[in-house]
């Protein structure tokens, strides 16, 4: 039986180009994803460098999850609308994302996720101020944060969108 680790990890879904590369060190070290839950990361004893990992926000689709496989890329699970996966380095690079307009398109994503969370919590915020809870606070606290969030992956959209223009 392999030797197996769990790490416990909270990482806001804007950060989720570093998430990626914490797994790439952790295979790098030896240690390769197996499964992952919220905020859990199971890891399994590997050569170092044995797996490339990637994440993506993306719906749930087995076609593109058999795409995927059919390259070689092994479907690790998924945490909420984020899609794990991993490929044996010797297979070669191993990129979700083809050119500019798919990463854009990633990104994309994630903001509309984030702009559904932060407009629910602005509103439960703004509701419960009126209310004797007075917990109101929170969500427009939590709402706030997501607009952080929002902010960083409009950064990253707009930096993509200047490189391609340099590019065409």
């Amino acid at each position: 039986m392999a030797e197996m680790r769990t790490e416990r990890k909270w990482i806001w879904i804007w950060n989720i180009d570093k998430e990626e590369k914490w797994l790439n060190e952790m295979a790098a070290n030896g240690w390769a994803l197996k499964s992952v839950h919220f905020i859990t990361y199971h890891f399994e004893k590997t050569e170092p460098s044995q797996y490339i990992v990637r994440c993506e926000m993306h719906d749930y689709d087995e076609n593109y999850i058999a795409f995927l496989e059919d390259t070689g890329a092994e479907y690790i699970g998924k945490v909420t609308k984020s899609l794990y996966f991993r490929r044996a380095s010797e297979l070669g690079t191993f990129d979700l994302f083809s050119d500019i307009d798919s990463k854009i398109g990633h990104l994309k994503r994630i903001a509309k996720l984030l702009s559904v969370l932060t407009f629910m919590n602005f509103a439960v915020g703004i509701g419960n101020s009126f209310n004797a809870t007075h917990f109101g606070w929170f969500n427009i606290a939590f709402a706030s944060l997501l607009t952080y969030g929002l902010g960083r992956i409009h950064a990253k959209i707009e930096a993509l969108e200047e490189e391609r223009e340099i590019h065409e």
